[in-house]
């Protein structure tokens, strides 16, 4: 049976799965209901000096009928005192001794004030300090969040300063918000920080109504850029933890976070050598609860794929991307489509067409080779198509044409109709780089 515990830089907890910093963990109320629901830990939405915030806040994009697919916000640190939030803490370590509460911290850029608050939120029971210098709208105005995470070297000293007096793990939170995000990250380490956490929200504009002409969120006809998060920043989020983690520079644990919303994408963000996740949106969409679903999808997987921890899979992803220039230029792929399953939409001949390499060719073959497009099979293109079922031409692959691009694959409506098949070509492996001699 798989077993979920994870030791994170010495921070243990029944799971990887914890709530990011953000409005579901506003409070300790919060938390301890999360605690009930089964989450591993939670990251203490970021503690300061309290701030007023705006009304509203939100703003998301839909896409294909799915709401939030991207969620934007303006809303900034903790607006509760930090005494408040330490005393809520402290109430939360001692209902959950073995649960992971992390306690994310933003100050002015002192020595001075990043110490107090070191001491004092540990002085609370927090099991470790993830530093904010991520939050790119409104505290990146005030010369905190992203302005810090976005200049390494202030990275590395803030990171300093809170090394000197800390005796709990220490994160730093990245910026995406950044032209490479490894020297952030490379700074963080030289500060002394024992983990990262990647990545925070993505500036971002999500909308503009065309009825008042003012972007979204509106605040009396007035907006702001904010920071965009959710499924849509997966594989932003992918990329650039697989940066951090393939950096031999680097080289200390990292909490994914970016558009995790189930147990799949966690188990891609540890495949790609994080210890943790992090969620905040799909829990602010669907609330707690979906970490039930999470943890027993993950070691379900981890069941069927022999793994018995998170730390037997971990990272087992990074070494399988490597630069283009190394990629074999002789490894070759085509379509194959399913004439059995194939519901004649077009979608795949459209698509090659006019968006790749013109190889799929709409045949209407006589006899045996005609299909015939069954009741369900019209039901399931118009669907699939929202238009009528085509006539009973059917496509067919010019093999010596098609490149493996994938496209056809990509727009099928129809699961396994067409799949890509390796094509032997007796070639060795040559890439780029052998080819050239680079």
């Amino acid at each position: 049976m798989a077993d979920l515990e994870t030791n994170f830089t010495g921070i243990r907890c029944p799971n990887p799965f914890w709530l990011a910093s953000g409005p579901p963990t506003n409070s300790g109320e919060q938390v301890m209901r999360a605690f009930d629901a089964g989450w591993g830990g939670a990251v203490w939405k970021t503690i300061g000096e309290p701030i007023v915030n705006v009304s509203s806040r939100y703003s998301s994009v839909d896409w294909n009928g799915q709401r939030m697919m991207g969620l934007n916000n303006i809303e900034l640190i903790s607006d509760r005192s930090i005494d408040t939030n330490l005393r809520e803490i402290a109430e939360v370590k001692k209902r959950f001794p073995h649960h992971a509460v992390i306690a994310s911290l933003m100050v002015d850029s002192t020595r001075e004030a990043w110490q107090s608050i070191v001491k004092r939120t540990e002085d609370a029971g927090a099991d470790g300090l993830e530093l904010n210098f991520g939050c790119p709208h409104g505290m990146s105005e005030r010369g905190m969040g992203s302005a810090v995470g976005q200049v390494p070297e202030y990275a590395c000293m803030i990171t300093g300063w809170v090394k000197e007096v800390a005796r709990t793990p220490v994160l730093v939170k990245l910026t995406p918000n950044i032209t490479d995000i490894r020297m952030a990250a490379r700074a963080a380490r030289r500060g002394g920080a024992d983990a990262l956490s990647a990545i925070n929200t993505i500036n971002s504009i999500t909308g503009i109504d065309l009825d008042t002409l003012t972007p979204r969120p509106n605040v009396g006809g007035l907006s702001s850029h904010g920071g965009y998060c959710g499924p849509a920043v997966k594989p932003i989020a992918l990329h650039l933890v697989q940066q951090i983690a393939s950096d031999p520079e680097v080289g200390i644990p990292i909490s994914g976070i970016g558009g995790i919303a189930g147990w799949r994408e966690a188990a891609e963000f540890i495949l790609l050598g994080c210890g943790t996740v992090q969620v905040c949106t799909a829990a602010m969409h669907y609330g707690f609860r979906i970490v039930e679903d999470m943890i027993d999808g993950l070691a379900n997987w981890m069941d069927e794929k022999g793994f018995r921890t998170v730390e037997d899979f971990r990272g087992l992803a990074v070494p399988r991307i490597t630069e283009w220039q190394h990629l074999d230029l002789n490894y070759r792929i085509v379509a194959r489509i399913n004439r059995d399953t194939c519901i004649g939409c077009d979608l795949c001949y459209v698509a090659c067409w006019d968006g790749a390499h013109q190889c799929i060719h709409l045949d209407k073959p006589a006899g045996p080779a005609a299909i015939t497009v069954t009741p369900v099979a019209k039901a399931e293109a118009l669907r699939a198509t929202g238009g009528p079922t085509p006539t009973a031409r059917i496509p067919r692959v010019d093999e010596a044409e098609c490149v493996g691009c994938n496209l056809c694959w990509l727009v099928c409506p129809v699961e396994n109709c067409i799949t890509m098949v390796k094509i032997e070509t007796g070639a060795p492996p040559q890439s780029w780089a052998q080819r050239t001699g680079a």
